[in-house]
């Protein structure tokens, strides 16, 4: 037999020639919940996070990443099918009253993979549906477990990875949905506003073995600049601080769980938040204190810029055709009905653009509990952002659980009693908005002053407005009239959809 042709039967021998997937083999998603910066990676002094800062030693570090909605189902919804919450119908939250779902025909990250013969598996919080469209191979969440098992007791979290690792026939994507650092005091009260107490050992608390709880003292805390400056919001963050730390160590099980099972060096990981943290003008805001999130992607076929740090514009839509790309799913198999309108975020693994000025992301909130009727949408670009309060005749509205947080308490009776609220806003300008609001981040990044009506800025104005108006058209905005024109696309508009004048 001729060499050359014996030394190629041997390649394929030993590299195998009956894979459909390339030897980019497995993904792990890594996602807290309502988690902001506290990590050592974006420059906290105070909250312990070794884990996560070893994992950006390995990563591209993302500076400029956004969720879609700053809510927990629409943007786990988002991150799943890669369409805006208001395109896949996830409009609010997904359990009990809310009771929430997408649309039956949205073709998911886990139905696609599992047609591309890739495993998939999710632990933790999963707050989603409806089944048929959110089915994954493996699944140990909230559906048949306790959430504050699968959710913060990383032991058992460590368990179950090792349980759906152990299978090692396919090529898999794993989805590890922490519930940590989200707060319970609204639903679990007696385990602390963050659960802060939960299996640390004590009378009633149950107990984590891998756990090793750190404690913060309220004057330790170094508070954004969107949370009011007074001790009980420092408590409150230092409670957040202590579940920020126990899920830093989770991650740091689930990774040697990784390694023991030999995917370490054949793995994509990617770490990120569902939305902004629980505190006043973070979750359920469109301003950058909601709907900016850490993100760090480590690839093992990628080292070129590990431990650097991109300003890209990166959104939450962006990492199905990220999976996708690092599978090599041809995009046939998931641009159906309704086409993505992310990128893969593998190319800046590479090299940062050399072009960013047209760098832009959208955003969409319409519900986050069933009574928090507040719908907004949402351009942003390095420079400029533009929100859209489409009912803004209305107070904007609390969820429960920060309702009745420390931090709103302490607000709330500081208002009453007509004390300082310590805070860069006040209660009146915070619940009452215009419909238009356009900040300019370079010289207003904390968003205070609204050039919406300044007729230096009628032009930035308008093309912002236009440019949003075009991603509502294209991704099938039902809200794209609102609030003062009603769609008609049925019928006589059924060709030619039209926003006929309420006249009011």
């Amino acid at each position: 037999m001729d060499c050359t042709w014996l030394l190629l039967l041997l390649f394929f021998v030993q590299n195998g020639c009956s894979s459909t997937i390339s030897t980019k083999q497995n993904v792990l998603l890594l996602l807290a919940d309502d988690a902001g910066f506290q990590m050592g990676t974006y420059g906290e002094k105070i909250c312990q996070t070794p884990n996560l800062d070893i994992l950006s030693k390995k990563s591209l570090i993302f500076n400029k990443a956004f969720t879609s909605v700053s809510s927990c189902s629409p943007s786990r919804s988002a991150l799943l099918t890669g369409l805006p919450s208001h395109e896949n119908g996830m409009y609010g939250l997904h359990q009990e009253v809310n009771h929430f779902d997408t649309f039956n025909n949205v073709i998911s990250l886990p139905q696609v993979l599992k047609t591309a013969g890739v495993r998939t598996g999710i632990i933790g919080k999963k707050h989603v549906g409806p089944k048929s469209v959110f089915e994954f191979d493996y699944e140990q969440t909230e559906e048949n477990n306790s959430i504050l098992q699968v959710g913060r007791n990383i032991t058992h979290i460590k368990l179950l990875v090792r349980e759906f690792l152990s299978n090692k026939t396919q090529p898999f994507f794993l989805y590890v949905s922490f519930h940590d650092p989200h707060r319970c005091g609204h639903s679990n009260p007696e385990y602390g506003a963050f659960c802060e107490k939960f299996g640390n050992g004590e009378e009633g608390m149950g107990y984590i073995p891998d756990w090793q709880g750190i404690y913060y003292q309220p004057d330790e805390v170094i508070l954004p600049y969107y949370v009011p400056d007074t001790f009980e919001a420092k408590q409150d963050f230092a409670a957040q601080y202590t579940t920020m730390s126990r899920m830093d160590q989770g991650v740091g099980l689930v990774l040697k769980e990784l390694e023991n099972a030999g995917f370490l060096n054949n793995t994509l990981i990617i770490y990120s938040s569902d939305n902004g943290i629980p505190f006043p003008n973070g979750r359920t805001n469109m301003y950058d204190s909601g709907v900016q999130i850490p993100m760090l992607i480590s690839s093992p076929f990628h080292t070129k810029r590990r431990y650097q740090i991109t300003n890209s514009l990166t959104s939450l839509l962006d990492i199905p055709p990220t999976i996708y790309d690092w599978f090599s799913i041809p995009e046939e198999n998931y641009q159906n009905k309704h086409k993505l309108t992310g990128k893969s975020l593998l190319p800046l693994l590479e090299k940062e653009p050399s072009d960013t000025t047209k760098e832009v992301i959208f955003g969409s909130h319409n519900l986050h509990e069933i009574t928090m009727y507040y719908p907004m949408r949402m351009i942003r670009t390095h420079k400029y952002k533009l929100i859209h309060n489409l009912n803004n005749n209305s107070p904007f509205p609390i969820d429960q659980d920060f309702y009745l947080s420390p931090t709103f308490q302490d607000m709330l009776n500081r208002h009453k009693s007509h004390e300082n609220l310590r805070w860069f806003k006040t209660l009146s300008n915070y619940y009452y908005r215009k419909e238009w609001e356009l900040f300019d981040l370079k010289h207003d990044p904390e968003e205070l002053t609204n050039l919406a009506y300044d007729d230096n800025h009628k032009m930035v104005f308008k093309d912002l407005k236009a440019r949003l108006f075009q991603w509502q058209n294209v991704t099938q905005d039902p809200w794209i009239c609102a609030p003062h024109d009603v769609l008609e696309n049925k019928g006589f508009y059924a060709n030619n959809p039209q926003c006929l004048f309420l006249d009011n």
